[in-house]
């Protein structure tokens, strides 16, 4: 099984990327929603802790991360697993900040232009320039993301030119799987587990 992280900045386009893998077919776990179906959950371990950052007020959601990656998204990781498929997306926005970026390969992240990334963030959430910039500046830098990327997608110019893009990500991500990603498959572990059976089993029948 390929465990491919998606990641990316506030406004920098990862949701729309994150639709082009589903509209290809590619199952996607996305943590947001993960996190809000939660918070839904009549669990008292769903505590809500709010901080300020440079005036920016975030949400951490104590149930999320036990202790590096939410059992919500092992839950769905797992049910994906046993259905057979073979390329499962994450979608995370706070990938490297949890250290999953640890368990997928490749890691993806989308990218955008400072300039373009706070113009849409003024568009989308009618917030000042200021504003705006205390929220990307709250952020881990985006820059500091692309270098740590196996895959990039630049998200700074029309749609047209990040389905071209994907389209390229969505042929590396498909290749063949190694013999690794087999074997944490649901087909490559039944397949060891019924050759060591057989192996078994011929053994015992050779000592009698």
């Amino acid at each position: 099984m390929r465990l491919v992280g998606l990641t990316g900045g506030i406004a920098s386009g990862k949701s729309t990327v994150s639709n082009l893998f589903k509209d290809a077919g590619v199952p996607v776990v996305d943590a947001d929603i993960v996190a809000r179906d939660g918070m839904r959950r009549d669990d008292p371990s769903n505590k809500v802790v709010w901080f300020r950052v440079r005036g920016v007020v975030f949400i951490l959601f104590s149930s999320l991360l036990a202790p590096h990656i939410s059992w919500g998204i092992m839950w769905e990781m797992a049910k994906l697993w046993m259905k057979g498929y073979k390329v499962i997306i994450l979608d995370i926005p706070l990938l490297f900040e949890t250290k999953i970026d640890r368990w997928t390969n490749p890691v993806t992240v989308v990218w955008v232009n400072p300039e373009t990334q706070i113009q849409r963030l003024m568009s989308r959430d009618g917030c000042s320039e200021e504003q705006a910039q205390n929220r990307v500046n709250a952020q881990l830098a985006l820059d500091w993301k692309r270098s740590e990327a196996d895959i990039v997608i630049n998200n700074s110019g029309s749609l047209d030119d990040t389905r071209l893009q994907f389209q390229d990500v969505l042929r590396k991500v498909s290749e063949p799987l190694t013999w690794k990603e087999r074997l944490r498959s649901r087909d490559g572990l039944i397949s060891v587990v019924v050759c060591t059976a057989v192996g078994v089993l011929l053994a015992r029948k050779n000592l009698l």
